[in-house]
Order: structure tokens, then C-alpha cells, then sequence
């Protein structure tokens, strides 16, 4: 019999954390922009110079999007309502939180409004495009491969599996989809819970997603949340500006959905520069360019709150950062453990420095061999070279025979017998000599 679940939503809201979620009617846009601290932190002015998200599929798998909001408007194409079976996947207002997964679009691909979209909320990724999809209360499979097929190379979990009888979550078929996303080069993005526990939710524990943590406007770690060795990236948290619903308004909250958008977004970015990059390669860019916060220096990486740290699109950009294997940080399809990535090393940032190292020494062997073969082949023209000159100076030179005795009359000449003529040449017994004058013996006084 399936273990009955509930899906929560990553917000203070949802969970019953401290919060602060205020509907909101619109605010001027200099104020927005300010509240907006987040694309500051983030350095999304400058990041958008490189990359907006053009041409990239982010799937937003939660309560419903409101595609009419005005931040959002033909940033949201088709999806899917896996509560209602039909194809209109906008959220319900009965619903514990209606506004969510609209909040979680707007702030991976909202563009804001009116002139020059100075007006209403931003994006981190706003030319990015939000494929929708409600999601089932008995798990994310269905979604996750709906996702995978109709387009998405990112998608964004702002929830929460929680099992009736277990903490962990996670059927067999959720997995099987984790694996066929990753399979397929899209990459899962999940948020880790707001409990401030050491327990990762479901998917964010499962191999092969990315799970995210969220940070506060210091750096520092914020206090509700979820932490666990599955933890690889935090991102802004608290006081998050984002879209309501209904209408345009807007809202303000707290929780690791928020910090799991931001990232998904920086995944969009990444997605849309380096179209070449694997899901876990990407995923290895904002591993390496992850900063943490003074007070968090020199902690051992990855660390169980903060991952490798918080994401800096612009640094994953534009930095130089070797490619890496195929999964990079993210634990490969099959793995028994979801951290194994990450807390074993074995992940992208130990393979591509081993392979790189490998090939490093492959290269220097060949090195070394191509020397050893120069070295051996002088050796050979010079042996050749000298054995022809000694054949010369046998033969007496070209077309003659030899005069000489095989050694160098000059340098040893040869002792004189007051008594005897000098010695004839040695002959050669394969070649007929002229006959030597007769010699007198004994010699005349």
C-alpha cells in the first residue's frame, strides 16, 4: 500500500516559521528595485550583460502559476495540472498557499513592467521561459518526466515530500524520474526545508538534485534552514519581494523555496551561455565560484549548512572553470547515497582534477618518450657516420685498395729492423696483390 503524503511548500508560511508575508498593492518601482535586495546580492545588473536566460525552459513544479500576472506575462507557457488531470495548471485559491509557485516563477523569469520594466518584480533570469505544472500530492514523478519531455533543461522543487511514516520520503518511482531527469542532462533543483533541522526534504536528499539551502542578507546561514551533508549551495532567503495572487499584487517571505528559485535562475543563466554544458557541469560552475561569508571562512567544504557556499552568477559566468565530468557535484543516477558526491570527493571537483592531472602526466610521458626517441636516433646516424668513415679509411679511400696497415701509420709508426726492409702491407686475402719485389737476405754490408 503507497505511504500516504503531503507536499509543503518551502515558505515560512507553510511550515510555520517566523514569516513575514504581507499582500501588498503596487509599490513605486524605486522601492521595489530596493526591496528586491536579493538580484543586488546577486550582482544580476552585471550578470545580465552576459546572459538573461534566453532560449532556456525552466520547469515549475508547485501549486499552480498565475500566467496573467503582470510580471509575468508570456514568460509562462503551456503546462499541465497534475491535481486536476487538465491543462491548466493555475493555482486554487481554497489552497493553504495560492500565491507560491506564481512567487517561485516571478522570481526565476519575472520581467517587470511598464517603462523599461522599471516597475514590478524582476527575475534573476527574466528572459527565461516558466513551463508550469501543478503538482500531484502523491509525489513528483509523473511531473519530473512530464518536465523532462516537454522541453525543460532546469527544474525548480520549491517542496516538500513528507511521508506519513517516514521523515526520508521518496518512492522508488520518484527516483527512477531523479535519475531520468539527469539522465536526460536536466537538472533538479530543490530546497532543503525550513525547520532549521539537520534534515534535508524530499527531493533535496535524493541523488542527483541539487539541494539549496538559504542564506540571509549578512551571508550568514538563516536560522530555519535545513541542513544535512545533501546540502551543496545556499542563495538569499529573508525578505524575499516576489508576485501575489490574485491580481498584481505583490508579497514578501522568507524560506528556502525562495533560495531554491535564485538558483534555479542562476542555472538558466548558465544554461543559456553554455548551451554545451552538461545538467551536472552547470551545477559544477556554481559549485566553484560559491562564496562563503566572513564569519563561515575556513570551514571544511562541503559543510553541512552552507555547501560549497553562496551562488555568484556572475563569477559562474565569467570565471575560467574547467568543464568537468558529466555529473559533476551532483551524486550520478544509481548512487546509494546523495551525498556521495559531495562528501566523498569523487564529484567533479576531484574527477576533473584527477583527470586533469592524469592527462598532465600522460602528456609528460609522451614528452619524455618523443626526447628518448630523438636521443636514440642521433645516436644511430652517428654510429652510422663513423662506421662508414672507418670503411673508407680501410679501403684507402674511393676506388682504390687499402696502402695502409689497418691502424694509423702517422700516429704509431711502425719500429724499423736495421736488418730487415721494411714490411710489406698486409694483404688481403680476398683480393690479389702485386707481386712484392725479391728481397735479399741476409742484407749486403
Amino acid at each position: 500500500m503507497a505511504l500516504k503524503r503531503t507536499v509543503h511548500a518551502l515558505s515560512a508560511m507553510a511550515l510555520g516559521g517566523a514569516l513575514i508575508l504581507a499582500a501588498a498593492p503596487a509599490a513605486s518601482a524605486d522601492q521595489t528595485r530596493r526591496d528586491q535586495w536579493a538580484l543586488d546580492a546577486l550582482q544580476a545588473e552585471s550578470a545580465w550583460k552576459i546572459s538573461k536566460g534566453n532560449g532556456v525552459t525552466v520547469a515549475v513544479i508547485d501549486g499552480g502559476v498565475n500566467a496573467k500576472h503582470v510580471d509575468l506575462e508570456n514568460n509562462v507557457l503551456n503546462g499541465k495540472d497534475f491535481v486536476d488531470g487538465d491543462d491548466d495548471p493555475s493555482p486554487e485559491s481554497s489552497e493553504d498557499k495560492p500565491t507560491h509557485g506564481t512567487q517561485m516563477a516571478a522570481l526565476i523569469a519575472g520581467h517587470g513592467h511598464g517603462a523599461g520594466a522599471a516597475d514590478g518584480v524582476m527575475g534573476l533570469a527574466p528572459e527565461a521561459k516558466i513551463l508550469p505544472i501543478r503538482a500531484d500530492l502523491a509525489g513528483f514523478a509523473d511531473e519530473i518526466r512530464y518536465a523532462v519531455d516537454n522541453g525543460a533543461s532546469v527544474v525548480n522543487i520549491s517542496m516538500d515530500i513528507r511521508d506519513q511514516y517516514s521523515d526520508r520520503g521518496g518512492s522508488s518511482e520518484d527516483l527512477d524520474a531523479i535519475s531520468y531527469a539527469l539522465k536526460h542532462d536536466v537538472l533538479i533543483v530543490a530546497g532543503t526545508g525550513n525547520d532549521g533541522k539537520r534534515r534535508v526534504g524530499f527531493p533535496a536528499m535524493a541523488p542527483g538534485v541539487l539541494a539549496v539551502g538559504g542564506v540571509d542578507q549578512s551571508g550568514s546561514i538563516w536560522q530555519d534552514s535545513n541542513y544535512g551533508p545533501e546540502v551543496l549551495l545556499t542563495a538569499p532567503a529573508t525578505r524575499i519581494v516576489s508576485a501575489g495572487w490574485p491580481g498584481n499584487n505583490l508579497q514578501i517571505g522568507d524560506g528556502t523555496s525562495d533560495s531554491t528559485a535564485f538558483v534555479s535562475a542562476a542555472a538558466a543563466l548558465l544554461r543559456s551561455k553554455f548551451p554545451d554544458l552538461t545538467a551536472g557541469q552547470v551545477a559544477n560552475r556554481l559549485v566553484k565560484t560559491a562564496v562563503l561569508p566572513e564569519s563561515a571562512k575556513g570551514i571544511s567544504l562541503p559543510d553541512e549548512k552552507y555547501g560549497y557556499g553562496e551562488i555568484r552568477p556572475l563569477a559562474a559566468l565569467t570565471e575560467n572553470i574547467p568543464a568537468g565530468s558529466k555529473y559533476g557535484p551532483l551524486a550520478a543516477p544509481g548512487s546509494e547515497s546523495p551525498s556521495a558526491a559531495a562528501s566523498t570527493g569523487t564529484s567533479d571537483s576531484d574527477s576533473a582534477a584527477e583527470k586533469e592531472n592524469a592527462d598532465q602526466k600522460q602528456m609528460l610521458f609522451f614528452v619524455v618518450l618523443g626526447v628518448v626517441a630523438l636521443v636514440v636516433i642521433g645516436l644511430i646516424v652517428l654510429l652510422i657516420v663513423k662506421l662508414s668513415r672507418r670503411n673508407k679509411n680501410k679501403n684507402g679511400g674511393p676506388g682504390g685498395p687499402a696502402a695502409y696497415p689497418p691502424y694509423d701509420q702517422q700516429a704509431f709508426p711502425p719500429q724499423q729492423n736495421p736488418y730487415q726492409q721494411p714490411a710489406q702491407p698486409q694483404q688481403n686475402p680476398y683480393q690479389q696483390q702485386p707481386t712484392p719485389p725479391h728481397s735479399q737476405w741476409p742484407p749486403q754490408q
